[in-house]
């Protein structure tokens, strides 16, 4: 699959559909209308750049056309994190780990967290 790009805005609007799909473009007016504040016509064109990339699809309802995502959001989410691992830290986990230990930017519970899943990914290696 050709990795994805998406935008800040592209993000926030396929959060709702990846929650709320089918959605026609005015449920999606309201339903970004309070962390956005966008207008009908702000979803129009990011449905419109959307679809062009491939990530949204739609059919024809009786009175207005439903929205849909036609890409997952799991995969979407690896393909973005692959990318900015390599942008930013060339793909080194452990180094963008390293950074946010040295920013004291991880809570006791997030140091246990990680703690949890790397025990998790241990016991799951052949």
């Amino acid at each position: 699959m050709k990795a994805l790009r998406l935008s800040d805005s592209e993000w926030t609007l396929m959060n709702v559909l990846w929650e709320h799909a089918p959605c026609t473009i005015t449920q999606l007016v309201a339903l970004l209308q309070g962390e956005t504040g966008w207008t009908k016509h702000t979803v129009i064109t990011m449905l419109s750049r959307l679809g062009a990339k491939g990530a949204v699809w739609y059919e024809e309802g009786e009175r207005a056309k439903r929205f849909y995502p036609t890409i997952d959001r799991a995969d979407t989410q690896r393909q973005e994190t692959r990318s900015f691992l390599s942008r930013l830290y060339g793909g080194s986990l452990k180094l963008m780990v390293n950074t946010l230990v040295g920013d004291d930017r991880l809570s006791e519970e997030d140091l246990a967290a990680l703690d949890a899943i790397l025990k998790k990914a241990e016991e799951e290696q052949p």
